[in-house]
């Protein structure tokens, strides 16, 4: 009986500590009481504006904020209470819909510390974390991980793929306090590992042995030319020669045109450069490899994952072309809430998707009337084009008959 309270207790003490730090869904305009744009000099920032999009599931549930400029950085913030993830997950977890087809701009959040001043945030601003897409051409579709580490910024070294497509996807990132991470879209996990194995956050644990080299009697030569190949007597030909088909024009005259010479053509006899066929190596000892000695400058750090403040969260970005909705963000240590708010996508694309057919369609209709019409107009156009070649006729006709 004393075991099953303990674990009662230990439950009840999970349950409580999960907490959500910040969370917005943009449901009506007073989200613009609580962001606030930059005023960093120097730069125009676009607006972002409350809307659905121009298809949706829920017209009022799936509104969030938009942007509505073309060409334009945008750099939107809000301050929430600080917090620290120390000895338990970090998630962060938010929508993004590219209903305008992006072709070039970002899709990310930033995470700040205490210190921003929100009113002055821009590029250079020192941030804890980057995280989300980023598309620009058809060379970069990537999920940024960005995290910060002793006031340097470290981007992860694998390359993971964002989505493209024009629909609502959730973006999620894990770190937890074993120093793991996880990233999913829609749910789904697209990459995982060890944050100290994928960013370059610490010195290598091994390094090249300064004081060792290859001895000089390595041969690491896998082949050796053969010392009794010859080069065939028969083998030196031209790789060009006159073309014996040309002959030289009737017209051409010796004395205005110079000494006429056959063009060249590629020698079916050449052969290329003689190379002597090659052997097995005896002496081959194989590649050599640099031994490796343990990194002097190598210290482990046990807390990588570790945010000691987090309180402001900002859309600092740059987009060609605008329309892109942000929604559903949401920044807690509770993985299991965070993967049941994300699990809504299905029914967010499935409601898009039918929208967004249903509006193609009637474009498709609207655009072949308006071809049929165009063409309908034009043969009209040629029908009296014609009418007026035969009145002009006819009136030449009786003109030459009055005057008969």
């Amino acid at each position: 009986m004393m075991c099953f309270k303990a674990i009662i207790a230990l439950l009840t003490i999970g349950v409580i500590s999960a907490e959500v730090f910040f969370e917005e869904k943009f449901e009506n305009e007073n989200w613009k009481n609580d962001w606030i744009y930059s005023k960093h000099p120097g730069k125009e920032f676009g607006k972002f504006i409350h809307s659905a999009g121009s298809f949706f599931n829920d017209a009022e549930a799936d509104k969030g904020i938009q942007t509505s400029q073309d060409a334009r950085f945008y750099a939107l913030s809000k301050r929430f209470d600080g917090f620290s993830n120390e000895a338990k997950p970090l998630v962060v977890q938010f929508s993004v819909k590219h209903e305008q087809n992006i072709d070039c701009g970002g899709g990310y959040v930033k995470l700040f510390d205490c210190s921003l001043d929100q009113t002055d945030m821009h590029g250079e601003s020192p941030y804890e974390i980057m995280f989300g897409p980023d598309i620009c051409g058809p060379g970069t579709k990537k999920v940024h991980v960005i995290l910060s580490y002793k006031g340097k910024n470290h981007l992860i070294n694998k390359d993971i793929r964002c989505k493209d497509d024009v629909y609502t996807h959730f973006y999620t990132l894990i770190i937890k306090p074993d120093n793991t991470y996880e990233v999913l879209i829609d749910n789904e996990k697209v990459e995982s590992g060890n944050l100290e194995d994928d960013w370059d956050f610490l010195a290598p644990k091994k390094i090249k042995d300064p004081n060792a080299s290859k001895p000089e009697n390595w041969d690491d030569k896998a082949t050796i030319p053969d010392p009794d190949d010859k080069k065939p007597e028969d083998w030196d030909k031209p790789q060009h020669i006159p073309d014996p088909d040309a002959t030289k024009p009737e017209d051409w005259d010796d004395e205005m045109d110079g000494e006429w010479e056959p063009p060249m053509v590629d020698n079916p006899e050449y052969k290329g450069e003689w190379q002597p066929k090659q052997l097995d190596n005896p002496n081959y000892k194989g590649a050599w490899e640099h031994p490796e000695i343990d990194n002097p400058e190598y210290s482990p750090d046990d807390n990588l994952y570790l945010r000691k403040e987090i309180c402001t969260l900002g859309f600092d970005l740059w987009q060609v072309k605008s329309g892109t909705i942000f929604d559903n963000v949401l920044i807690t240590d509770d993985i299991e809430l965070a993967a049941k708010v994300a699990a809504s996508v299905k029914d967010t694309q499935s409601g898009e998707k039918k929208m967004k057919e249903l509006q193609d369609d009637v474009q498709r209709k609207k655009d072949e009337e308006e071809s049929k019409k165009n063409t309908e107009n034009h043969d009209e156009e040629d029908d009296d084009d014609d009418d007026e070649n035969v009145d002009s006729k006819n009136e030449s006709e009786d003109n030459g008959h009055d005057e008969l």
